[in-house]
């Protein structure tokens, strides 16, 4: 009987290799031979599910965007404590996990960067860069909408403009925790991330 294979395993295995390539050697350097030697596979094996070193990082990228998905609706179902299910302790969680705050995120957070900055010369990585914002922006106007009828987002505040603003600085807050670690601690991202919040839902106590 013919061994099945599960394609799609297979995909997302080679992903994960071409993480582990872009974090440690860089994006221009995520060739269909490297990740087939970081992976294990011959090159002609992995060309049979990426032609192309474009095929490779775009569905690297799009699969960022999907485990992204599946962590804030974990976030949402796992775990939690009763009284962290309000819509701000929701924001905090979801915003602290795009952090570089330790081993795991500063990787994540470093392939991620390493995407964006490609997709500045890659339309379909630009696309992707696209999808992976739309979806923490939505996530993000999802929990501040449920916040203002609620009534405990600030008096007067868009919840459209503070899921921008929130995003933007949760992007500022990474990109300095990744290349001045010295200056920009993990303890200081999350205090001024909590110090934020707090202007946007007043009177709540965000820290840990």
């Amino acid at each position: 009987m013919p061994k099945l294979v599960d394609h799609e395993a297979r995909r997302r295995e080679l992903a994960q290799a071409v993480w582990r390539v872009v974090q440690r050697d860089g994006v221009e350097r995520a060739s269909v031979r490297a990740v087939a030697a970081e992976s294990g596979w011959s090159a002609g094996a992995l060309r049979h599910y990426f032609p192309t070193q474009d095929a490779l990082l775009h569905f690297a990228m799009d699969l960022a965007a999907e485990k992204f998905t599946e962590r804030a609706r974990a976030l949402d179902e796992h775990g939690v404590p009763p009284q962290e299910h309000s819509a701000p302790w929701r924001v905090r969680r979801l915003l602290t996990t795009l952090l570089p705050l330790d081993a795991d995120s500063k990787v994540s957070a470093e392939v991620w960067m390493a995407f964006v900055t490609r997709a500045r010369v890659d339309p379909v990585l630009r696309a992707a860069g696209r999808k992976g914002d739309e979806l923490i922006a939505e996530w993000l106007l999802d929990r501040l909408r449920d916040a203002a009828e609620e009534g405990i987002l600030r008096t007067g505040a868009d919840p459209v403009r503070e899921a921008l603003r929130l995003l933007a600085l949760t992007d500022g807050l990474a990109l300095h925790g990744l290349i001045t670690p010295e200056a920009m601690p993990p303890e200081l991202m999350v205090q001024l991330l909590e110090d934020h919040l707090r202007e946007v839902f007043p009177g709540r106590d965000l820290s840990t």
